[in-house]
């Protein structure tokens, strides 16, 4: 399988917000200087004129109309030219003009109209000078000190819980043990949960003390967040969410705060859930030395044991706490007494799968050819999340093609989109690099055809997906919990079937068998180490046994094991890859006919599916063994 390196970029930041709020102030500001000069603009129309040119004018029988206001006048003349002018402000105005000579017929014949100096516009104009200034200036403080005044308060806020909090009458957000599939077991153990939150009284008068804590365990994406809210929506109970990472500041005693203040409000509420999700960033093992004796971390882990032991058996609140982590947790937070019941969260099964996925189609429309049951039989080792994933990249894809139904073509392409990433048929391959891929994918193939405990080939394909040239999709034909040493063996020389067919065909070797050899060592290793699958060492686990040593930024591990057993382990893991190499060899050497059928249909084509693929195995003399069948016999 082909690797392609990709280069991450980092987002800048964005603008401050005090400078945003200055820019605001300064835009505000230039609207009202200009709403200001419009409206003196209007005010002041038309050219000023002296009191003997005035007088002069009404002389002449020039003048129509005089306005006065206050001191101002404005003068409209019989032409219709308007101009305006000052009068003196110790004496009226037509005793100034009579001063200055007006004949008083003259006087009589201009309309005179005195308005009192009064209104919003006039004092708006007088007044505007000197206030907005003052104004401005006061804006401007006010933002600041509310810049201040937010710091202020967030750092007094730093210990208060960031908890979310879902209501039960939010009937959007309520999930229920119906909106969850699979997951029997676990189910039936948080039935009894509700039940104690619905009605305590009948637990309290026998003695009974249900768990204060409860542990949900899985891997990721199992639906334990998921279940949390069921127990929650069950019961209709105030549900408080939060994550472990939340707590932990840089400020020594926030994560202890945080946690006083979320089981204040939950006891308030009561009853209620308290659901801590990734509880393993704080309730790791204390006392490793990182970190020092004050360790923020482990203040907030001590003050979650506090809190759990210092519930009454009345106040009706449930802590849930969820991890796909369990053995890094502190035997303090695990005992008896605080997170006491431990439910596991398995990855679902064939029959869970289709009931998950039957959840997930839930408002999609399908075409008449979908079949759920065929896609949960080619999803396995799929989690919720991964399911999830899947219905909703096979709705994109029929969208993206303007179709109003979805396909179980579409779901089909989905699954492999979820397990390897999106094709990339824009990377284009050189003839050369098209021919490697194709005789490195004919190998896995060809390898897990003909071995008998090796998973059956279900689709090949030399078109770029994720960061694969070409893979080889292999799926099981059932379900299964174990995995035998012969299976694993099988496994491995699968993993190195492209490698070997490289160097055959073509005499070198290229960079694409790097993740195929990563895969094919770390799993010999585990038979070796983990497994007890060595029959020279025997049935010895030797991994897990240390301690970790943190120096620099390198992080070594602590093995409680002799130098000489470290070289048999090695010893060991290079003999179990030599013997799969060989086995290799064996099988694409002696069916190289199939090797170039396989690889010279692929080049043609670039995807061969399960039951072509099948025909060609066929046509070169090799019948396709069914896996359940061998084991039967065997």
């Amino acid at each position: 399988m082909f690797k392609f390196k990709r280069k991450n970029r980092k987002n800048g930041p964005g603008l401050s917000g005090f400078f945003g709020n200055l820019f605001s102030v300064f835009f505000i500001f230039i609207i009202i200087v200009a709403l200001y000069s419009f409206i003196a603009d209007r005010t002041a129309r038309g050219e000023e004129i002296s009191l003997s040119e005035l007088a002069r004018d009404v002389s002449g029988g020039l003048v129509a109309e005089i306005a006065v206001r206050g001191e101002n006048l404005f003068i409209k003349y019989s032409s219709g030219a308007e101009k305006r002018s000052k009068k003196e402000v110790e004496s009226a105005l037509t005793e100034t003009l009579a001063n200055y000579g007006v004949p008083k017929e003259k006087l009589a014949a201009v309309k005179i109209e005195i308005r009192s100096p009064t209104g919003a516009g006039y004092w708006f104009l007088n007044l505007a000078p000197f206030v907005l200034p003052i104004l401005l200036l006061f804006l401007v403080i006010w933002f600041l000190t509310r810049q201040v005044r937010g710091a202020g308060m967030q750092a007094f806020t730093f210990g208060q819980s960031k908890a979310r909090i879902t209501s039960p009458h939010d009937k959007k957000q309520r999930i229920t043990f119906k909106d969850v599939a699979g997951v029997k077991e676990a189910k039936e153990e948080l039935t009894e949960i509700v039940d104690f939150l619905r009605n305590p009284k009948k637990f309290l008068e026998i003695g009974a003390r249900i768990p204060k804590g409860l542990l949900l365990m899985g891997a990721s994406g199992t639906g334990k967040t998921l279940l949390a809210r069921a127990v929650a929506g069950e019961a209709g109970v105030p549900f408080f969410s939060i994550s472990g990472s939340e707590f932990v500041e840089m400020f020594v005693g926030v994560g202890a705060s945080r946690v006083r203040d979320l089981f204040k409000m939950a006891k308030q509420s009561a009853p209620a859930i308290i659901f801590i999700d990734e509880i393993d960033a704080v309730g790791r093992v204390r006392g490793t030395g990182i970190g020092g004796g004050n360790d923020e971390r482990e203040q907030t882990l001590n003050q979650i044991l506090v809190e759990l032991d210092g519930f009454e058996p009345n106040e009706k609140v449930i802590v849930m706490a969820a991890t796909n982590r369990p053995d890094v947790l502190d035997p303090a937070l695990v005992r008896p007494g605080r997170f006491d019941r431990r439910i596991v969260v398995d990855l679902p099964d064939r029959s869970d799968r289709e009931e998950i996925l039957r959840i997930h189609a839930r408002g999609k429309p399908f075409a008449e050819d979908v079949n759920l049951t065929v896609i949960a039989e080619r999803t396995p080792g799929f989690s919720g999340a991964d399911l999830y994933s899947l219905m909703n990249e096979g709705a994109i894809l029929a969208a993206r093609e303007n179709r109003t139904k979805v396909s179980q073509y579409d779901l089909i392409r989905a699954i492999e989109k979820v397990m390897l990433g999106p094709e990339r048929r824009s990377h284009l391959l050189t003839e050369k690099e098209k021919e490697i891929t194709a005789y490195h994918e004919a190998g896995h193939a060809l390898a897990a055809s003909v071995l008998p405990y090796a998973d059956p080939v279900h689709k090949i394909s030399i078109i770029s997906g994720g960061r694969a040239a070409g893979y080889t999709l292999k799926l099981p034909l059932e379900d299964r919990k174990l995995q035998s040493k012969r299976e694993f063996l099988d496994d491995i020389a699968v993993s190195l079937g492209g490698y070997v067919a490289e160097k055959m065909i073509f005499g070198d070797l290229t960079t694409g068998s790097s993740s195929d050899l990563q895969v094919s060592t770390a799993l010999a290793r585990d038979m070796v180490t983990k497994y007890g699958m060595s029959e020279k060492l025997g049935p010895v686990a030797l991994e897990d046994v240390g301690g970790r040593i943190i120096y620099g930024t390198r992080v070594l591990e602590e093995k409680e094991y002799s130098e000489r057993v470290s070289a048999e382990i090695d010893s060991e893991v290079s003999r179990i890859i030599d013997e799969a190499l060989k086995k290799a060899e064996v099988i694409i050497g002696k069916h190289r006919a199939a090797l170039d059928t396989i690889a010279e249909r692929l080049i043609e084509v670039e995807t061969i599916e399960k039951d072509e693929f099948e025909k060609l195995l066929i046509s070169q003399g090799i019948v396709p063994k069914k896996k359940l069948d061998i084991e039967h016999q065997n």
